[in-house]
């Protein structure tokens, strides 16, 4: 797994709005200790609880959660961490729930930033992900930031030779108060 921050998240970061910061799918938490170092609080959520162990750090709370469970657990977790409103930034990389994105968005708040970066069509001729349900279809991630009243800053439907040779989309959107 990369330590190495994403060009995009890395881009945009700067940029973000003052506040909290989930990162969801964190991993070893490369993106919350760069969010942590910018001053943000962060929360990096992730369902390996030997992965977290890493993201641990200074300014970061983490939290071990499977938010694709369909149990009342997983349902509980979903209400209390995407709370409507409450980040002021979401980063997430490499990683898609559909089911997730209506409350995912809607967690963002009104002068909040959207960062996220994964895995697009066309990938499988690359390796995994291959699976359609984890590659997004063309246009998708921005239908679904501006589906969620989002004003998308930039958007990019691309291939990719590094670090690896991926098909990616990648989004920076915000939301209506964002100035």
């Amino acid at each position: 797994m990369s330590s190495i921050v994403s060009p995009w998240v890395e881009r945009w970061a700067p940029q973000a709005p003052a506040g909290k910061v989930l990162d969801l799918a964190c991993g070893m938490g490369r993106h919350a200790h760069y969010f942590a170092a910018l001053g943000h609080p962060v929360l990096a959520v992730d369902r390996d609880a030997s992965a977290l162990i890493h993201a641990a750090g200074d300014g970061i709370v983490t939290l071990h959660a499977d938010l694709e469970g369909d149990d009342d657990i997983a349902a509980a977790q979903l209400a209390k961490i995407l709370a409507p409103g409450q980040f002021a930034v979401i980063v997430v990389t490499n990683y898609l729930h559909r089911p997730l994105m209506p409350a995912l968005l809607a967690s963002l708040a009104a002068d909040g930033m959207l960062i996220y970066e994964t895995f697009a069509a066309g990938n499988e001729a690359y390796g995994k992900p291959s699976n359609p349900a984890f590659l997004l279809q063309a246009g998708e991630l921005q239908a679904m930031a501006q589906g969620a009243g989002l004003r998308v800053l930039a958007f990019e439907d691309i291939h990719v030779q590094a670090p690896k040779p991926a098909a990616l989309q990648r989004i920076c959107a915000v939301g209506p108060a964002f100035s």
